[in-house]
């Protein structure tokens, strides 16, 4: 009797459960975690997936943002989305190294782009999508590449030749490729955290920087920097990417609502960076903090030169194969 009493309950639960109206269901969940606050482009980039998402799917996805490593750390991030505690991360382009995927490296190289268009042509074209694919081997699967736009040079000197640098400490990303950069121009590349680089260059303990314009305007680096010189040197971006097994998990409907969904929270994200990096441009100048230093042609082609010798000394990490690709897409000539 207790038998077919519990057996009568069971049935009866699941019959409730298949009666339920879907927006009643559990919705699935997506934790997106991210490193940096919520106000940058790659911020606002997350804050956009999560309305499109949750609009519409009708509910039936619920996205939990956690912004500034407030989930988990820069360092854990990748591990904890291979276990699958959290679902969607955008971690800069050039991470992926400890995953023994170096080719991702490739974006850090100087100057292998001369303008956005040429980015693009890689990011959304079929070679970015080759790169992205080499993830799923991880259980990654890539989703999108974001913007965060084109690295400037700082420092308490004018930089406008190759010789200027020479012996200065400049503050770079840990990335064997951008330490060849540096050193192809004599400078001492210094590995630090973004969030120490205002106070050690406030003391002295680096003489200079390399970042977008956006994330030295609101780092306020350009109060504690004589110069800044607009190199458009080197690029900085973001794989979109998550949990390949939940992904290819989700309901078929559910997983095209979302990929439409990233596909326009990355063109959002996309534009904002551009925007950004122009409005901080423009505050830099206003702020009367710091001179901005714009190369000639000449001047610029000098510096592409010193620092192409870089190409060369990393094509055996990052693949001779996978540059030449890069170079025939985008047409850069390492001789000029």
């Amino acid at each position: 009797m207790k038998q077919r009493t519990l057996l009568s309950t069971l049935l009866g639960a699941v019959a409730l459960t298949l009666a339920l109206p879907v927006a009643a269901q559990a919705p699935i969940v997506i934790k997106f975690s991210h490193v940096t606050t919520s106000d940058t482009p790659k911020g606002k980039g997350a804050d956009q997936f999560k309305k499109l998402a949750e609009e519409r799917t009708g509910g039936r996805v619920k996205v939990e943002v956690y912004p500034n490593s407030s989930l988990y750390k820069d360092k854990e991030e990748l591990e904890a989305l291979q276990l699958g505690a959290v679902q969607m991360l955008a971690p800069s382009v050039s991470k992926f190294g400890p995953l023994g995927v170096r080719e991702f490296e490739v974006f850090d190289l100087p100057y292998i782009f001369d303008s956005i268009e040429e980015m693009h042509r890689i990011t959304q074209g079929p070679l970015g999508q080759a790169l992205l694919n080499k993830l799923d081997v991880r259980g990654i699967l890539g989703l999108a590449y974001w913007d965060n736009g084109f690295k400037q040079m700082s420092a308490n000197k004018p930089l406008k030749k190759p010789d200027d640098i020479r012996g200065l400490k400049l503050r770079i990303q840990s990335s064997k490729v951008l330490e060849a950069q540096m050193r192809s121009v004599n400078a001492l590349p210094q590995v630090m955290a973004f969030s120490e680089v205002y106070q050690a260059m406030q003391t002295g303990v680096v003489d200079g920087s390399e970042n977008t314009l956006s994330n030295i305007y609101t780092q306020k680096h350009h109060e504690v920097q004589k110069y800044l010189t607009l190199s458009d040197h080197g690029y900085i971006g973001y794989a979109v990417i998550t949990n390949k097994k939940f992904w290819d998990g989700l309901p078929a409907d559910i997983r095209g609502i979302l990929d439409g969904a990233m596909k326009d929270a990355t063109k959002h994200a996309n534009d904002i960076a551009k925007k950004e990096n122009d409005d901080a441009l423009e505050g830099i100048r206003k702020s009367g903090k710091t001179q901005i230093l714009t190369l000639t042609p000449a001047e610029k082609a000098e510096w592409k030169k010193a620092m192409v010798k870089s190409h060369r000394q990393m094509e055996e990490r990052v693949g001779a194969d996978l540059i030449k690709a890069f170079y025939k897409e985008t047409g850069f000539d390492p001789n000029k």
